[in-house]
């Protein structure tokens, strides 16, 4: 590959003329939020609970989108124009008073010690190891699943900064799950209905759903480049209702977008690398050899939405495996702004995945990473 091949994504200035994310859509329940659907249980064993996924990702937002389309836009031919122009990015979430400073993962380069509530290290690359401040790599136990406040961002330092974890501790995240069995009774009696399966077995028609209760001081928030109408509207894989509200994305948070992300970055939203068929921690494209320097990362996550399809049953996406939001990359060549990162380096299965934000990056300070 050459220098000119990776050049498409490659930095060229400090910033670009015009942001494509113009709009921040703020999402307030009306009640429970999201559930994820569990498998059937056993009349006899009810003990199990489904997997959680909160907050939904932008796929449940580009449903929404889409279904409101379809209302507004009889030409079929018209409407996925329309909709293939939609890019979208999240989630993220916010005080309710405040949606402009949405709060987002932090870098996995800062450290918050286990029962702290703000960020205690913050490493740098030195071009052979991780270190602090003082040129040691930290040892102990730390939080994971931290979020910090967007305006922080382009703080030279982010040390003693305040954190929100998924952990228990006195800061948690503004949301919490509570499970809810479901049955589907017989019409004749009170008992749950039990159905045959061709082997013979039974199965009964109990579910665990997965309900999230968000604190009503707060709101889910989402990058969006279209505006959509203000109103309630059905939102997510159990149709929960939502009051959404559509504002114009502050300057300050649209040329922060559109700044190069230059040697050293990190992910705000998870990203799926790779082909269609094989996920992998960076894009296919890149030679990393000669182009990214390291990177720091967690443990990949399942990433799976609907394709949609004709009839009542909805076709699922390939299962993929996402690098998760809070990834470091320390490149050996710049790159532009996300925003220009060409369409060939995302998987595509039905939309290109960029269009949901994949891998939406934001620069880090340099004084965070130092590229050899």
């Amino acid at each position: 590959m050459s220098a000119v091949e990776i050049a498409d994504g490659s930095s060229s200035s400090n910033s670009t003329t015009e942001s494509l994310l113009k709009y921040l859509v703020i999402i307030e329940p009306l009640g429970f939020l999201y559930g994820s659907a569990g498998r059937f249980l056993s009349p006899d064993n009810l003990v199990g609970r489904s997997g959680t996924s909160f907050p939904p990702s932008t796929a449940s937002l580009s449903g929404l989108f889409a279904a409101t389309y379809t209302q507004e836009e009889p030409d079929t031919e018209k409407l996925k124009a329309r909709i293939k122009l939609l890019h979208f990015a999240g989630p993220f979430w916010a005080k309710s008073d405040s949606p402009q400073n949405f709060y987002v993962p932090t870098p996995f380069n800062c450290l918050v010690d286990k029962g702290a509530e703000n960020i205690t290290y913050q490493l740098s690359w030195n071009g052979e190891k991780w270190q602090n401040k003082t040129g040691q790599s930290p040892s102990g136990k730390f939080e994971s699943g931290s979020w910090i406040a967007i305006k922080d961002w382009d703080e030279k330092t982010w040390i003693g900064k305040k954190v929100w974890l998924e952990k228990k501790n006195d800061r948690l995240v503004p949301w919490k799950s509570i499970p809810h069995l479901h049955p589907q009774l017989r019409e004749d009696e009170r008992r749950v209905k039990i159905e045959k399966l061709e082997d013979g077995s039974e199965r009964g028609s109990l579910f665990l759903e997965n309900g999230v209760q968000l604190d009503p001081d707060y709101c889910l928030v989402y990058l969006c480049n279209d505006k959509v109408n203000d109103g309630w509207y059905r939102f997510g894989g159990e149709g929960h209702m939502v009051d959404v509200r559509c504002l114009p994305l502050d300057e300050y948070l649209q040329q922060l977008l559109t700044q190069a992300v230059g040697k050293s970055f990190a992910l705000i939203t998870p990203a799926i690398w790779g082909s269609n068929r094989l996920s992998t921690r960076y894009p296919a494209v890149w030679d990393c050899d000669r182009y990214l320097e390291t990177l720091l990362t967690e443990r990949p996550h399942p990433f799976r939405y609907r394709l949609g399809g004709e009839g009542k049953t909805k076709r699922l996406s390939r299962g993929r495996y996402a690098t998760p939001a809070g990834t470091v990359y320390v490149m050996k060549t710049p790159l532009n702004a996300w925003q220009e990162w060409p369409d060939e380096w995302f998987p595509k299965e039905g939309p290109f995945l960029k269009r949901w934000g994949c891998g939406l990056a934001l620069p880090l300070p340099s004084a965070m990473v130092r590229p050899k």
